[in-house]
């Protein structure tokens, strides 16, 4: 079960802060679903973006952010509209917008927070991960996700664990994940943003939804979920 939010449309506004110009995509997968994606939201993020004083260089819809080849060929049409934009806007899980991250020159900021994602990290799974957390911080860390990169799940920095050839001391065959994050930071021009403290992750916010819950949709997906852990059980 894909669960997204909007996030509050101030939150955006303040991760586009020092964006003069914006280029948005959006997702016409999963967050359609829950009714937050797609065109409306699209329209919804113009205006307000608009009336904030940015100028909006262009939008694209895309079927799912978390196929990349999908990702660079649509964005590919939209290169000269991309690169006059100081930030992209992506209306999506934490998959789609560590995706987007990793195809353009451009810093990735998301429009949504994830809350869940069921079993699955996108429906055509690549190396991007999400946590899940329901308070989406990749604005501020480069489109890379501290929670699943970084071995601890630190969202302020690398502890004090980084070995000198910059693997995680946790995993050793794994780079550290805020090193990782660092140098994204350092090609985008942002390291300022490693000054920003993020705050506390919320742990009610990795619930998901009542109002989700209640919906038919997702009492479909459950029980097919149950219905396929108990065939691989017998």
């Amino acid at each position: 079960m894909n669960a997204t939010e909007k996030k509050p449309v101030e939150k955006v506004i303040e991760s586009l802060a020092d964006a003069g110009s914006v280029f948005i995509i959006g997702c016409t997968g999963c967050p359609v679903g829950c009714d937050v994606g797609g065109q409306p939201w699209i329209d919804e993020m113009t205006g307000a973006l608009t009336a904030a004083g940015k100028k909006i260089t262009g939008s694209c819809l895309i079927e799912l952010l978390c196929n990349k080849a999908l990702v660079g060929f649509k964005l590919s049409r939209k290169a000269e509209q991309i690169l006059a934009a100081d930030a992209v806007l992506v209306g999506s899980c934490g998959v789609g917008v560590q995706a987007v991250g990793n195809m353009v020159a451009r810093r990735a900021v998301p429009g949504l927070d994830t809350t869940c994602l069921g079993d699955y990290q996108g429906l055509w799974p690549g190396s991007e991960r999400c946590g899940q957390c329901g308070n989406c911080v990749l604005a501020y860390t480069g489109g890379l996700c501290p929670i699943t990169l970084c071995a601890k799940s630190l969202v302020n920095g690398q502890c004090g664990g980084t070995c000198d050839d910059g693997s995680c001391e946790v995993s050793p065959e794994h780079p550290c994940g805020w090193k990782l994050i660092y140098d994204r930071l350092k090609e985008l021009n942002r390291l300022d943003d490693m000054r920003r403290m993020i705050d506390p992750r919320d742990s009610r916010k990795l619930a998901i939804p009542d109002a989700i819950r209640r919906t038919m949709r997702y009492a479909l997906e459950v029980d097919e979920q149950e219905a396929a852990a108990t065939k691989e059980a017998h």
